[in-house]
């Protein structure tokens, strides 16, 4: 018996089984059509079945959305390519090589269409390890950087990213760009550290541990902190205000109206939480 159409053509899919066989195990479970096909390729390419498969859209679109999976964190950006939008220039770089990789993979480690057609009928292809899998990819990936002179584009990218480039998620890539961008984009950033408005010996709120780090980072922002401070109400705006003009509590609670300064103390608890909210409904 022939293989089917053992003539591949330079548009075929064929030529990315290589890819495919190379993919580690914990990503070919989620795809469910490169899952489908057997780790014997002679059974794929004897197959017209198969082949059918192998040819099919949802084949290209699996094998491109798992190849550029592994591509896109040796980049050298935050997170995963899930965490960002189509927008993003890095996310469409990842496609840009993928072809290349592709071939730098049959030249690298031999990895090709004739390596698996050597692969005895019997034999089924084993998963690679992880770590040797990453290793090749991060490999491939500065090979094709410097091929194709993506350097300069990488470079720009990391240095002005925009909100457009991220999914809405409540990812650590995402919140590290965000508290980077509020913090460095704004020229008329000012202190406004709810953290030190909050201090008091008596409260015991001045013991904030570095899990609301976060909430002052983002706070000394003017850009976000505007936004946040739209949604307080108007008392609760004038002792941040007030606060922030360096007025003890004391001070303020005379000047507002409260009885004693206990009062100040808890709009301000109320404004602390309120804020931790806000930042996790906006993902900072």
């Amino acid at each position: 018996m022939s293989p089917i159409n053992l003539e591949i053509s330079r548009d075929s899919n064929l030529l990315y089984l290589p890819l495919m066989y190379f993919l580690p195990e914990e990503l070919i479970i989620r795809c469910p059509t490169l899952r489908a096909l057997p780790r014997k390729v002679r059974e794929v390419i004897y197959s017209a079945e198969n082949i059918s498969i192998v040819e099919s859209d949802q084949f290209l679109a699996e094998i491109m959305e798992a190849g550029t999976a592994l591509i896109f964190p040796h980049f050298g950006f935050g997170g995963w390519k899930e965490h960002y939008t189509g927008y993003c220039p890095v996310y469409q770089l990842a496609y840009y090589i993928f072809n290349p990789i592709c071939k730098l993979l049959g030249t690298e480690i031999g990895w090709n269409i004739q390596a698996l057609m050597n692969i005895h009928s019997n034999q089924e292809i084993p998963f690679f390890q992880p770590e040797y899998i990453k290793a090749v990819i991060a490999n491939l990936v500065k090979r094709a950087i410097e091929e194709h002179g993506l350097q300069p584009i990488l470079k720009v990218v990391r240095a002005i990213p925009c909100d457009e480039d991220f999914e809405r998620w409540d990812t650590n890539a995402r919140k590290d760009f965000i508290r980077k961008w509020y913090h460095t984009r704004s020229k008329r950033v000012q202190t406004v550290s709810l953290e030190e408005y909050m201090e008091d010996e008596e409260s015991g709120i001045h013991e904030i541990e570095d899990s609301s780090a976060a909430f002052e980072d983002n706070i000394i922002a003017e850009d976000f902190c505007g936004r946040f401070k739209s949604t307080l109400s108007k008392r609760d705006m004038e002792i941040l205000e007030l606060r922030a003009e360096g007025h003890t509590y004391e001070e303020i609670a005379r000047r507002l109206g409260y009885k004693t300064h206990s009062g100040v103390l808890k709009r301000m608890n109320a404004v602390k939480k309120a804020f931790i909210e806000y930042e996790n409904k906006y993902g900072q």
